[in-house]
């Protein structure tokens, strides 16, 4: 599947391309400090660039479409002399696949989500960043200056983006009060009125739930599972089939399903929310009291990447306020950059509110940004279930 702005899944089906790397390594931590018991990634002694030099005048992307649109990039070859070619991928699993052997010499860039960053950091594709050549960095929020989804043992491998919380979309007409669960997606009471992203690391959701439904199952993070907590995530959302309008794959779908009034309450991003609004559908969305999963972007060199000074200019440049909002806006999501909002807001009024770019950092604490799951726990131990289990399971769901 695909993805873009209007019309293309974010949760991609991820194939275990670098399980043979990933499966043998310690799960990065839930921390801002970058999970700082997992083992060494292959690059993690590359010492990255201590200066910018000179553009090579060129640079060489894999992008998601819609990141690399003129209205930012014609200005960045403008300054730099650096001439953005981007090659769109439409899966992170394609991403990781072009990023192969360190990007053969061909690629400097990949604009890589969390269910990618381990794989493209266990396989030796992407290589340390040094954060002290973006001056921006320091501007970002905290829970993106080192997640663990990109940055292990305070090792940097990639500079944070854009990001989105994945939230309980409703029918206000049915829902004149925000529901405060998730459990409506589990209620019989809506049958055939539900709608969920087809994709396997909806088991993350389910089991988000349960961690504060079932506390006999010990689940501490819902991208580290074991058999019994994975078996129960599982029960969940086969329970829930039969009220599944339709699983959707792009944000299009679920946007068709609101406006026709075939669901009245779904798993969604905020996109949805806004442009559902714009029609004038009676929709509203929320974080219920469990949290929610959430995505998040970020920019990763390649260790082979061909022109390292035009990829530090382009990082350095996307990170810019105005440059973030603009594509924050264009796209759809939320800028890492604190002092995007008030460029938001002077492109798009309301915008910085309506993409919570200017959420409290409580708002963050409930979200569990994506990892990717691997057979090694927290703890350790061997006892977790990687992706390629997860995508069996899925299937066993919506087959």
């Amino acid at each position: 599947m695909t993805r873009s702005k209007a019309t293309s899944i974010r949760w991609t089906q991820v194939l275990a391309v670098a399980a043979a790397a990933i499966v043998s390594i310690a799960a990065c931590g839930g921390s801002t400090s970058g999970g700082s018991t997992a083992n060494q990634p292959p690059t993690a002694n590359m010492k990255p660039l201590a200066s910018i030099g000179a553009g090579e005048g060129r640079l060489n992307l894999i992008a998601w479409e819609g990141y690399t649109d003129a209205s930012w990039t014609d200005p960045f070859t403008q300054q730099t002399g650096c001439k953005v070619n981007a090659k769109y991928a439409g899966s992170s699993d394609e991403m990781v696949t072009l990023m192969a052997n360190g990007g053969g010499g061909q690629y400097d860039m990949v604009s890589a989500s969390g269910d990618a960053d381990l794989r493209l950091i266990y396989a030796g594709d992407v290589r340390p960043m040094n954060t002290a050549l973006i001056p921006d960095w320091s501007n970002f929020q905290p829970q993106f200056k080192s997640p663990s989804f990109n940055t292990i043992n305070g090792v940097h491998y990639g500079i944070s983006l854009q990001w989105g919380p994945n939230t309980l979309l409703y029918d206000t007409t049915k829902f004149p009060t925000a529901p405060t669960s998730w459990s409506v997606i589990y209620d019989s009471k809506y049958s055939g009125l539900v709608t969920v992203p087809d994709n396997p690391i909806q088991i993350a959701d389910a089991a988000l739930y349960l961690m504060k439904h079932q506390s006999s199952l010990k689940i501490t993070d819902p991208y580290e599972l074991t058999q019994p907590q994975f078996d129960a995530a599982i029960a969940l959302l086969k329970q829930q089939r039969p009220l599944i309008k339709k699983y959707w794959g792009l944000a299009s779908q679920e946007i068709s399903l609101f406006q026709n009034g075939d669901v009245v309450v779904g798993a969604a991003w905020p996109y949805q929310t806004s442009t559902l609004k714009a029609a004038n559908a009676h929709v509203n969305d929320t974080i219920p009291s469990e949290g929610a999963t959430g995505w998040a972007d970020t920019w990763m060199l390649a260790t082979k990447a061909p022109h390292p000074n035009c990829a530090y200019l382009w990082t350095k440049y996307i990170s810019t306020p105005k440059v973030q909002a603009q594509q924050a806006i264009n796209y759809g999501e939320t800028p890492v950059n604190s002092k995007a909002c008030t460029e938001m807001d002077a492109i798009q009024a309301g915008s910085c509110a309506q993409y919570h770019a200017d959420a409290p950092a409580s708002y963050f604490n409930t979200i569990k940004f994506w990892k990717t799951p691997i057979a090694t726990c927290d703890d350790g131990s061997q006892r977790c279930l990687p992706y390629s289990k997860w995508q069996l399971g899925w299937t066993s769901v919506t087959a």
